[in-house]
């Protein structure tokens, strides 16, 4: 069974740093884009950066400059390093991965870790 593994997240206070990781495990052929999204109280869940197979990334305006998505292939896991955090950046963030498995292709998604950033 595919799994995506969430780790890090917790409380901190604005202007500090944080770093969020996404391993996938099970059986599976390969990972292909991978991505991290958000969900604020009474709000819809928002991307917030994507980064393709090749390493391609891209950014939510919020975030840009302060945010950085990576991907180890060889462990099949993406990091978000979230640096001079905002109250605003404060939601449950999900990782999210297109994974191929034999030949069907379909999104999985991890299960959500809350990120709190106190003013």
């Amino acid at each position: 069974q595919v799994q995506l593994v969430q780790s890090g997240g917790g409380l901190v206070q604005a202007g500090a740093s944080l770093r969020l990781s996404c391993a996938a495990s099970g059986s599976f052929n390969s990972v292909n884009g991978m991505a991290w999204y958000r969900q604020a109280p009474g709000k819809q869940r928002e991307l917030v950066a994507s980064i393709t197979g090749g390493g391609t990334t891209n950014y939510a305006d919020s975030v840009k400059g302060r945010f950085t998505i990576s991907r180890d292939n060889a462990k099949n896991t993406v990091y978000l390093q979230m640096d001079s955090l905002k109250p605003e950046d404060t939601a449950v963030y999900y990782c999210n991965a297109e994974i191929k498995v034999t030949i069907l292709r379909r999104e999985y998604w991890g299960q959500g870790t809350q990120v709190t950033v106190s003013s």
